[in-house]
This record gives structure tokens, sequence and C-alpha cells, in this order.
């Protein structure tokens, strides 16, 4: 039983183009992005770095850019000095959701 379902999905894996399985990773890692996602991941990606920069703009230009960059967000806003609000992780939140 298990061999047609791997002739299946290695036909299936064979004709599916480079350009087709990229756009599935791109989709799935976007949809995955979130205020819990470490920071240099979100700059990593073009659309997630769109989001932070509307509403942060240039944190990757911050001068403690490398002693953050791999915490969340939620965790950055604690130590944050209030220049990033609650308010502010909502609307990150459903922009990220959103791409």
């Amino acid at each position: 039983m298990k061999a047609p379902i791997i002739a299946i999905a290695l036909a299936v894996g064979l004709t599916a183009s480079p350009a087709m399985i990229t756009a599935a990773y791109a989709q799935e890692k976007a949809a995955s992005f979130s205020t819990d996602t470490p920071i240099e991941q979100l700059v990593a990606d073009e659309r997630a770095k769109a989001v932070l920069d509307k509403h942060i703009p240039n944190i990757d230009q911050h001068p403690a850019y490398g002693q953050f960059k791999t915490m969340s967000l939620k965790a950055v806003q604690p130590w944050s000095a209030g220049a990033i609000t609650a308010e502010m992780l909502e609307k990150i939140q459903a922009d990220l959701i959103a791409l």
C-alpha cells in the first residue's frame, strides 16, 4: 500500500517546479511570522521587514540591534522603555498575519 503513495508523491514532486516549491515555502514561512518570531528573522523577510518598518522604522539600524536581534518583539518590549507598546505589538501582529 505504501508503494503507490510513494510513487504518487514522487510523481507530484517531480512535476512541481522549483518556483512553485519556493512560493509554497515562502507562504508557509510568512504564515508563521508573529511578534514571537526573532526580530532578525522578520528583518530577513522583505514583507515582514516592511511591516516592522511601518511600525518601528529602521529597527535593524538601532545601535543595540546586535544585542536584541535574536529576541522577539514581545521579549524586547519590556526593555524598550515604552518605545514598543502593547498596542504596537497588536498592530504588528495583525499585519504579520495578513502577509
